[in-house]
């Protein structure tokens, strides 16, 4: 550390001036983060306790532990975006932080540590380009520009993801595009690419998703819209890009880190490995995935994605295994964990409708729905777990709407927000309605048993019983010891909307 500058991989950091310059030019970090980055690197390496940061960086305040990792996720984010995705500061479970790849004799540690890639939270990266103005109007750019900065702007709520700041993405306007080398450049997996054409009214936009080291196209979609207010069209085709390359994106990734070594024992691959497994949404998936999930949390304490699929799978485990008392506090448990300090919209959201089940705290789910969506407006997760909780709170009008905005977004998600319609609907006595996306949530998920229940009520006042006592056996083969009674624990609280549908299920002669 002589004279008071540290170099790690790309990086230099001058503690004397407190800059941080990457490729010769100085970054932008907050304050407290510098401060932060500031005490790892004048340990040399060494381990660094949450305390002593703590007492280092806020030396006359007393403040919460998540005010650090707050600061701690901002270095991470900042170094990982300049380095490709590697992680500099990585937490030693029990211990505290501490920043590997220090130089050495003047040579830069090439290969992160092993604990190093065992311990840390590896983001996916992605770059939004500019998009291509094809109108043959310069003066367009600046719509051109302000859509792809809305999508930088939208897809950086989203904490899983790591997007290359605009500055860099930008410098390739104007240029053939080789994606390999891009990627390659620009330090990240993904690519957005788009063209942006106006004639007349009318516009069309059209973007894609790709891969930046074999160029495969992943997802592609146009737009045509009337130009009444370019601002509104603007915000509204921004919206649902965010909204649609979130899911596909989380999506891929889960395909691919199948295929990963098993023994990969990255924080984010666990969680990734869990979601492939736990989407029947009963308790066999949700008993393999909750070791993974567990693994994830040790490695990562504060990881709040891995708290909320954990609180998830224990509540799949109490609504669907008997009712354990055990379950439900455990679930509960994590779901609180999950929220404690996270800006992670897709985490609040689930941790939202666990504490709505299985706490019994509307106020707090509320809170946390809301709050998801103040993050992140176009997240299909918030959306349809909200919907789906307030059709049950009988508020039909806002359910429908935030289910059909999830729908639209998401060619993927489309379990709850079928589920929202298919209970709204029935509540409003549009039983054809409620049967179609009854269906349509079955599709969606044939193992849950959920669906099944409300395409049965759907058919028993459509008077169609034949088919319900069908419908009714094909549930109770996926949920043998399914009651109605059992099913109030979680969904019947308020009672002016469930007793419609326990009053059609003893219709059919089930009275449990």
């Amino acid at each position: 550390m002589a004279g008071h500058r540290v170099t790690f991989g790309p990086f230099q950091l001058d503690l004397d001036r407190r800059t941080l310059i990457h490729n010769h030019v100085p970054l932008k970090l907050g304050s407290r983060a510098l401060d932060v980055l500031c005490v790892l690197a004048s340990a040399g390496g060494e381990v660094v306790s949450k305390e002593q940061l703590m007492t280092r960086v806020w030396p006359d305040i007393i403040v919460e532990e998540n005010n650090l990792q707050v600061h701690i996720s901002a270095v991470r984010k900042a170094l990982e975006e300049g380095s490709g995705g590697d992680s500099f500061v990585v937490t030693v479970p029990g211990r505290g932080y501490r920043l590997i790849g220090l130089q050495s004799d003047g040579l830069a540690e090439r290969q992160l540590t092993e604990d190093a890639a065992r311990s840390s939270v590896p983001g996916t990266s992605i770059a939004v380009l500019p998009f291509s103005n094809m109108s043959g109007d310069a003066e367009q750019d600046y719509f051109a520009d302000g859509i792809v900065e809305d999508i930088i702007t939208g897809l950086s709520r989203i904490s899983w993801l790591f997007v290359i700041a605009r500055n860099s993405s930008f410098v390739f306007r104007d240029k053939d595009v080789d994606l390999r080398g891009t990627g390659r450049e620009l330090g990240c997996r993904y690519l957005v690419q788009g063209s942006v054409r106006k004639a007349g009214n009318r516009i069309r936009i059209t973007a894609q998703l790709v891969e930046s080291e074999n160029g495969v196209c992943l997802w592609a979609e146009r737009y045509d819209r009337l130009l009444d207010d370019i601002f509104v069209v603007q915000d509204e085709i921004a919206m649902n890009l965010i909204g649609i390359i979130e899911p596909n994106l989380r999506k891929i990734e889960i395909e691919r880190v199948k295929r990963k070594r098993p023994e990969s024992l990255d924080a984010y691959d666990l969680v990734l490995r869990a979601l492939s497994i736990m989407g029947s949404f009963m308790p066999t998936g949700a008993d393999q995935a909750i070791p993974l999930l567990q693994k994830a949390v040790e490695l990562e304490p504060d990881y709040a994605a891995a708290h909320a699929h954990l609180a998830r799978c224990f509540h799949f485990r109490y609504s669907r295994g008997g009712l354990r008392r055990a379950d439900r506090e455990v679930s509960v448990h994590h779901a609180r964990a999950a929220v404690r300090g996270s800006d992670d919209a897709t985490a609040l959201a689930t941790a939202a409708l666990v504490i709505w089940f299985d706490d019994n705290d509307v106020a707090t789910a509320v809170d946390l729905f809301e709050r998801a969506l103040s993050i992140s407006n176009s997240n299909v997760v918030a959306l349809g777990n909200s919907a789906f909780a307030y059709a049950w709170m009988g508020k039909t009008k806002l359910a429908i709407e935030r289910a059909r905005i999830a729908l639209r977004l998401s060619p993927f998600d489309t379990l709850l927000p079928y589920l929202a319609l298919a209970v709204a609907e029935y509540s409003g006595e549009r039983y054809r309605e409620a049967l179609d996306a009854a269906r349509r949530a079955v599709e969606s998920n044939p193992q849950f048993s959920v669906p099944r229940i409300l395409l049965t009520v759907a058919l028993v006042r459509l008077n169609r019983l034949d088919e319900a006592r069908v419908e009714a056996q094909r549930l109770l083969a996926l949920d043998p010891a399914f009651t109605m009674q059992a099913w109030a624990a979680t969904v019947g609280k308020i009672p002016r909307v469930f007793d419609r549908f326990a009053d059609a299920w003893q219709e059919l002669g089930m009275l449990g």
